[in-house]
């Protein structure tokens, strides 16, 4: 069963790639929603396509695009999707490339299967049926998309061990004062190399081995971080809540999460 959700998970966010592209090359409209972020009808053509391909299950959607349902509605889910159908509009509005299609498959609060695809590069991440591993694939999109094909040839990815530096990322669009403090901690006693990137694509970075360490220090909700939670958690990386201390839960009464941590060096000496 696990390997059917993440099948059609992955051909959703493939299919949800490609009519966001449809739309990229077109001079789009951005209106603003009621909590300031923007939207375009590129996220709207792409959450259309996932919840149609996700409705084939018999697991309820969590969209950042759909109307949200009162935690009295979600509280006895046992699973639930976890969808961001074009993570980074901002990215997408400034066509730097780096946004994202983010499906993630949750159970009892705990992400388990992931899929991230990156449309202008056309590359996939994914998690591996069981969730215990984690792979990458160029996809070529001027053929038939072929599931298996892409499973089977897919590459491994892994964490780094530290280097001579301390690959730090932070985001092209959000780099406050918390984070800034918490870079200068490390630099006490480490050399720092600060890589930006947008959406979900830190996520990945960490998950195959670019960076070492992302902090977010600033609001994200649960549809920006489920299925990039579920590829690191693949490869042995958990992403923390800095108030627990314990891995981020999804489907809460509160969507927003708290501030995290995702560090593949496990704890190394920041002091």
């Amino acid at each position: 069963m696990m390997k059917s959700y993440l099948y059609t998970a992955i051909q959703a966010a493939i299919d949800g790639g490609k009519a966001i592209m449809e739309i990229y090359a077109t001079d789009f409209d951005v209106i603003i929603k009621d909590d300031e972020s923007p939207l375009t009808i590129a996220d709207k053509n792409a959450n259309a396509i996932i919840n149609e391909y996700l409705k084939t299950t018999p697991i309820p959607i969590i969209s950042e695009e759909n109307k949200q349902l009162a935690y009295t509605d979600r509280k006895d889910w046992d699973s639930c999707w976890i969808v961001d159908p074009l993570d980074g509009t901002k990215e997408f509005i400034k066509r730097n490339g780096e946004f994202t299609v983010n499906i993630a498959l949750v159970r009892e609060g705990a992400p388990f299967l992931g899929v991230i695809y990156i449309p202008v590069s056309k590359t996939l991440y994914f998690t591996s049926e069981a969730g215990t591993s984690s792979y990458k694939y160029m996809v070529d999109v001027t053929k038939e998309i072929n599931v298996e094909e892409i499973v089977t040839n897919a590459t491994e990815i892994s964490p780094s061990i530290k280097e001579d530096s301390v690959k730090v990322l932070g985001s092209r669009s959000h780099l406050n004062d918390a984070t800034k403090g918490f870079i200068s901690e490390i630099e006490k006693n480490h050399k720092v190399e600060i890589l930006s990137r947008g959406s979900s694509l830190k996520f990945c970075v960490i998950a195959e081995g670019e960076a070492h360490i992302y902090p977010r220090f600033a609001p994200t909700m649960e549809w920006d971080t489920a299925a990039g939670h579920a590829i690191c958690k693949a490869v042995g990386v958990e992403v923390i809540d800095q108030e627990t201390q314990q891995p981020l839960q999804y489907n809460k009464e509160n969507l927003l999460n708290p501030y995290f941590l995702v560090n593949s060096l496990k704890n190394p000496s920041f002091n």
